[in-house]
């Protein structure tokens, strides 16, 4: 008979385990000692005791399922009750239990992820319908498109919830994406007829500019160039295809004709700075017929310098007022002098004038004889009063004078 702390063999071979609920028949052993059999069923207790350690370490370290750990556990749990070991198999039962309670809160511990993972879900595909629906009423065409286009594809990386609130929500992100479509396509076709109106409206105004292009009728068809780019501005953009094509044209008439302008203008300033050095040369030569002595001979001389400055064509604009207020000057003081030579010999104005002279000298002889008069008399007052006509009589005596000797009288 042999035995450890843990089981023995009797005489006929039967080896026994020891439990709290008292010996247990492991199995009977007549192939050996009893000591052989002992060390057997030890063997068959390690390597138990090895089994259950892998099973404990792949329940902490791997992702084993909850329904693999257990379906293991309890069969290690069948080959502890079968008391084929010799060795504490009560520890066995009770690592056992342990890791029944360790798969246990496992499993609840991923019940409660999965759900935390499903509640984030529903948030987040709440959200990606929330933010569709609000680019479903978006003009910014190119970047909602983007933005949908990328809600789809977050969409697809999150996990699925219960169909029914899944299907639901995928409506709703879906019916906000057709929208959207709906409303770009909608968009984008009006567009398209604005730009198919804008490419006739803009054909013609390319046909009028190419037909004014040869014009020589400088002022009004550059007036009806600038109203045709406000027209070619308000028309709108064409299809791309066009737009430049035709702005080419329109343009490339416009500078046909400014530039023919610009050439003739050129031209016609240069003549006319020409001009105005010609003009400025006959204004000097009126200058100098100023002060006006000989009055026959200056206005022969004005009449030649007159006919050969008629003969000039025109000056530039903003020199034109200086240059002719120059001549103007000089044709006043032929007109002043003039003037004075009519007076001067006209009959019948020398006869009025000497007459008022006269009439004008006899009031004053007269005043002043009546004012030595009211002096002689004593009357002071009279006197006063006479004089102060006297005053007024003998400045009207002055003036007709001075009048007098313009006729050399």
């Amino acid at each position: 008979m042999s035995s450890d702390p843990w089981g023995r063999v009797d005489e006929t071979g039967t080896v026994y385990v020891r439990t709290a609920d008292g010996e247990q028949v492991v199995g009977s052993w007549q192939a050996g000692s009893p000591e052989e059999a002992l060390t057997y069923f030890e063997r068959k207790y390690e390597g138990l005791v090895v089994e259950i350690g892998l099973l404990e370490k792949r329940v902490q370290t791997t992702d084993l399922s909850a329904k693999d750990a257990q379906t293991a556990i309890g069969h290690l749990r069948e080959q502890v009750e079968a008391h084929h070991a010799v060795g504490d198999l009560e520890a066995l039962r009770a690592r056992l239990d342990k890791l029944v309670a360790t798969v246990e809160a496992r499993r609840e511990e991923r019940k409660a992820q999965r759900a935390k993972q499903s509640d984030d879900a529903r948030r987040s595909k709440e959200d990606l319908v929330t933010e569709a629906e609000q680019l479903a009423q978006s003009d910014q065409w190119r970047a909602a498109g983007e933005r949908l286009r990328a809600l789809v594809d977050i969409w697809k990386g999150l996990p699925r919830l219960d169909r029914k609130s899944d299907d639901e929500l995928w409506h709703r992100f879906s019916h906000a994406r057709s929208a959207f479509s709906k409303r770009r396509k909608a968009h984008f076709a009006q567009l398209d007829a604005q730009r198919e109106e804008a490419r006739k409206a803009k054909e013609q105004l390319v046909a009028e500019a190419e037909a004014l292009s040869g014009s020589t009728d400088w002022g009004p068809t550059a007036a009806r160039y600038r109203e045709l780019m406000s027209e070619w501005k308000a028309a709108g953009r064409a299809q791309r295809e066009h737009e430049d094509d035709l702005w080419n044209r329109f343009r490339g008439a416009q500078d046909v004709f400014f530039a023919a302008r610009s050439s003739v203008f050129a031209e016609r300033d240069a003549e006319q700075t020409e001009n105005l050095k010609l003009k400025e040369e006959l204004a000097e030569e009126a200058e100098k017929l100023l002060p006006i002595t000989d009055l026959k001979t200056a206005r022969a001389a004005f009449r030649s310098i007159n006919e050969r400055w008629e003969a000039i064509g025109h000056v530039p604009r903003d020199a034109r007022p200086r240059v002719e207020g120059r001549m103007h000057t000089v044709e006043r003081a032929l007109q002043e002098a003039e003037e004075a030579e009519w007076r001067r010999t006209n009959p019948e104005a020398r006869a009025r004038a000497e007459g008022l002279t006269g009439q004008l000298q006899a009031a004053v002889d007269k005043l002043r004889g009546q004012i030595e008069q009211a002096r002689t008399q004593g009357n002071a007052s009279r006197a006063e009063k006479l004089e102060r006509e006297l005053e007024g009589r003998q400045a009207l005596l002055d003036q007709a004078l001075k009048g007098l000797q313009e006729f050399g009288g």
